[in-house]
């Protein structure tokens, strides 16, 4: 009996990582065309034949993607767990499409349904597809192994990079891959007016909401997705290293990145009330903070 109990807790365990794992690609994937207004409204303008047929093409997409990548640490070796697999991405990213769209005031109570419907169909294609290429963004650790001393010099060099004995440098070395990557994420989004669009439309909870999504996305990513090294970066315990706190500094690195590009791209300026400006940073920092944590990943 309790080894049954064990079994199916493991099962569990074993469904929600893989389901982490799929989000995680998604956003990864997703989360520059989440900002991008020609998507808005094309979904606000397709007809119900165009919707069908964009689930039907993303049907076809992912269940391929998933044959030879997919979210699995497990990969589907048969059709039928494929094609399961295929809708499991889908809906994850029709999921996580929705959410974001709605923290974002891009569909309100007042959205009608064929609108709400086309914008989250549209903006979830991208969203499975990272979800059905998840294992394809960094190969997944080892099952939280550390590596042992039979593997000779390679882990020694593994066991010096994670438990160095001045983890300052580890430290600087994930803030500046989180710079680099949350950089790269907001130049390409700063100059463009979907952010204006955007904090004309946020307040009050709102950008609380979204400083809670940018913390649980990049921690999601980071250390939940179990993509690589994700078990030795847990063990960390160096100046900022952490999970909890090595996510809250990447993040303020990331709003860092994010005020960097909004004033280089001169949307806000010294002349910009502080709570407009601050709108802005924080909006932008949403994309901003996962594009930080796939330059830890990366890293």
């Amino acid at each position: 009996m309790q080894f049954r109990r064990r079994k199916r807790r493991q099962t569990f365990r074993q469904e929600l990582n893989d389901l982490v794992r799929a989000t995680a690609g998604g956003f990864l994937f997703g989360i520059p065309l989440l900002y991008t207004m020609e998507v808005w409204w094309i979904g606000s303008l397709v007809t119900p034949l165009m919707m069908v047929g964009a689930i039907a093409a993303t049907l076809l997409v992912v269940f391929t993607l998933t044959l030879t990548a997919g979210f699995r640490q497990q990969r589907a070796t048969t059709p039928v767990a494929a094609l399961g697999d295929t809708f499991n991405a889908i809906a994850v990213g029709l999921l996580s499409a929705a959410l974001m769209l709605v923290l974002l005031r891009e569909i309100t109570w007042q959205t009608q349904l064929r609108e709400t419907l086309g914008k989250i169909i549209f903006e979830g294609v991208p969203f499975a597809l990272g979800a059905g290429l998840a294992n394809q963004f960094l190969t997944a650790s080892d099952n939280g192994n550390v590596p042992s001393e039979s593997n000779g010099f390679s882990a020694s060099k593994a066991l010096n990079r994670f438990f160095p004995a001045n983890n300052l440098n580890e430290t600087l070395a994930d803030i500046g891959a989180t710079l680099v990557g949350a950089l790269i994420i907001a130049f390409s989004i700063a100059p463009t007016e979907e952010v204006p669009m955007l904090v004309g439309g946020i307040q009050g909870p709102r950008l609380l909401g979204i400083i809670l999504a940018s913390l649980v996305i990049s921690y999601m990513i980071v250390f939940q997705a179990n993509f690589t090294s994700q078990s030795q970066r847990q063990m960390q315990r160096g100046l900022f290293q952490s999970p909890l706190s090595e996510t809250i500094m990447s993040y303020l690195v990331s709003l860092m990145a994010a005020t960097i590009m909004l004033g280089f791209f001169q949307q806000i300026s010294l002349a910009t009330p502080w709570h407009v400006a601050f709108r802005h940073i924080l909006v932008l920092g949403l994309p901003a903070t996962i594009g930080g944590a796939a330059g830890r990943l990366a890293l």
